[in-house]
């Protein structure tokens, strides 16, 4: 065969249209070189190459052309079209844009500054309309951190969140999701919520400032913190777990996440006794936070063992990397302030959520949404699959 027909058809969708473009072409003497087919609000394109011999591209191309009459569609043949072919030095890319109201503008810019870097956009395809709306860019390029650096820069002017990633196999099979706990997984600050409750929450958040301004060390600053929590009764410390406030969208992300396969760990620089309540209720597969130590049902004011601080958060991270036998590279690191940069950095893919704006430059995508679920989209799960999780019983 030494021709080609290009044909691309369009018109409403309803049962039975593909099968009927391709029986008109049963006795023809070609083949389905490729096929690609989409429906738009109830408005279906259908495009496909076949290879035909040169002498039968016209009975072909009359054959499609009285079908689509019959069908009531529009159609357009493009005789000699080239068969595309994967240049192996091009890498294949997918850039998650979301907004809550997704701009023509932004849309525009991404798109052109991809196009300047020289990337070609190859499918465009909606993921999720609620409650954000969720759109993929596949492409294939060359300079994957160059695009992403730029894209991530962009973003904040344009109103939207974007995340470049690869689109190799490592979006697919087992994955592990580590979740900063506090301002990430929850509303809330442990610390916080302790010191509030013992009436100590000024002096606490002075020691915070303090760190913040980088007087003190994480780890100094949360002995001193909790040395002011010394004779704080330990049943206090349980009902202070009960006024956690899940950020919205926590339950679905880590619902979601279990049912489709995937490992989900907490990390925190706060405090088991409040959060393991928190991990128990979501089902997650691990937890590693600080321990308050007690005596004789009372805080000492002290921690026991290893500070869970920046570098124990990484560390973290590739322990139940190693624990649940998947490659960093197919892990991925959610948190929002400078204790998880480490983490960010080490794991396959590192989301700043609502971080401070020195995390949001050094991740690999910041969200903005206030939703957590819609990490969701960021991993290449779509809407749809996100409400069949919800409609199986759990395993």
């Amino acid at each position: 065969m030494d021709g080609t027909l290009l044909a691309i058809l369009s018109g409403r969708d309803r049962p039975g249209v593909t099968a009927a473009v391709f029986e008109s072409l049963r006795h023809t003497r070609c083949e389905v070189l490729d096929i690609q087919q989409i429906v738009v609000r109830g408005r279906l394109v259908l495009a496909c190459l076949l290879a035909l011999g040169a002498s039968d591209v016209g009975d072909a191309r009359a054959l499609i052309h009285a079908e689509a009459a019959r069908l009531g569609m529009e159609v357009e043949t493009v005789p000699g079209a080239s068969i595309a072919r994967k240049d192996p030095e091009r890498r294949r890319i997918h850039v998650t844009v979301m907004a809550r109201r997704l701009p023509p503008g932004a849309v525009a810019e991404l798109a052109r500054r991809m196009a300047a870097r020289g990337w070609n956009i190859d499918r465009i395809r909606r993921i999720a309309s609620y409650p954000v709306t969720a759109v993929v860019f596949e492409a294939s390029g060359e300079d994957m951190a160059d695009l992403r650096h730029e894209l991530s820069e962009a973003a904040p002017s344009l109103g939207v969140d974007v995340a470049v990633q690869h689109a190799g196999l490592d979006r697919r099979g087992q994955r592990l999701v580590v979740m900063d706990v506090d301002s990430t997984l929850i509303q809330d600050e442990v610390i916080d919520l302790l010191a509030e409750r013992a009436g100590r929450l000024s002096e606490v958040s002075a020691i915070t400032e303090r760190a913040m301004r980088g007087e003190i060390d994480f780890a100094e600053s949360l002995r001193q913190r909790v040395a002011l929590l010394a004779g704080f009764p330990e049943d206090d410390v349980a009902r202070t777990a009960e006024r956690i406030r899940l950020t919205p969208g926590a339950r679905t992300l880590c619902r979601t996440l279990r049912r489709l396969g995937f490992r989900v760990c907490l990390v925190s620089g706060g405090f088991t006794e409040v959060i393991a309540p928190l991990a128990a209720q979501l089902e997650v597969d691990g937890l590693r936070a600080n321990e308050l130590e007690v005596v004789d049902g009372r805080l000492t004011g002290a921690v026991r063992g290893a500070i869970v601080d920046r570098q124990g958060k990484r560390t973290a991270l590739e322990e139940f990397a190693r624990e649940f036998d998947i490659p960093m590279s197919r892990t991925i690191a959610i948190g929002d302030g400078a204790n998880d940069l480490d983490m960010l950095d080490a794991a396959g893919l590192g989301i700043a959520f609502n971080a401070k704006p020195v995390v949001q430059a050094a991740a690999d995508t910041a969200l903005n949404a206030p939703y957590l679920d819609s990490v969701l989209f960021l991993l290449g799960i779509t809407r749809e699959e996100i409400e069949e999780a919800d409609a199986e019983p759990p395993a």
